[in-house]
């Protein structure tokens, strides 16, 4: 059976297991979660959300530049006040170079996509802290937003806090 077919099948089972309670549209935590998209980070069961509790909004690498719209989206309209940023170590985003997937994409599809940033990075920490300052000073983003970081440790589960000292996000939003 192929993978679509089989979460059609699995949708059925949800659907009929049991009532669908009707949710109100803001989020009933207001938060709003942007991790990674890797597979072995499930944000909803790392932060310990049920559903209807946040906007959770995934990315390569939970990238806060990809991610503007969507919190801007998340703030304005249905009104959350928080958001958590929260990346992983052994990411899939640590592992490439634009170059090196423009080359792979020119080689296996024949498209240039050398005006694509695919935002890979180096350092886990690094980037929260430089996403963190995008947001905190961000003109789209309210400036009362409780705005914070975290790594996730994808062997122990554990969540680890990304201390953003001034210095850092002035650094980041004076180049």
């Amino acid at each position: 059976m192929a993978v679509i077919d089989e979460l059609l099948v699995a949708n059925r089972r949800f659907s009929g297991a049991q009532p669908q309670h009707q949710l109100p549209m803001p989020p009933a935590r207001k938060l709003a979660a942007l991790a990674c998209m890797g597979a072995r980070l499930d944000p909803a069961q790392v932060l310990g959300l049920a559903k209807g509790d946040a906007h959770v909004i995934r990315n390569p690498g939970g990238r806060a530049r990809d991610s503007v719209r969507s919190l801007v989206v998340s703030q304005r309209l249905p009104g959350t006040t928080a958001n958590a940023v929260v990346r992983h170590p052994d990411c899939e985003t640590l592992t490439f170079t634009n170059p090196t997937i423009h080359a792979r994409i020119q080689d296996d599809r024949s498209a240039d996509a050398s005006d694509m940033d695919l935002l890979p990075f180096g350092n886990v920490e690094v980037i929260v802290r430089e996403d963190l300052a995008l947001l905190r000073y961000s003109t789209l983003i309210t400036p009362d937003t409780e705005i914070r970081g975290f790594i996730y440790d994808v062997k122990t589960g554990g969540l680890s806090e990304v201390d953003t000292p001034v210095s850092t996000l002035t650094a980041h939003i004076t180049r």
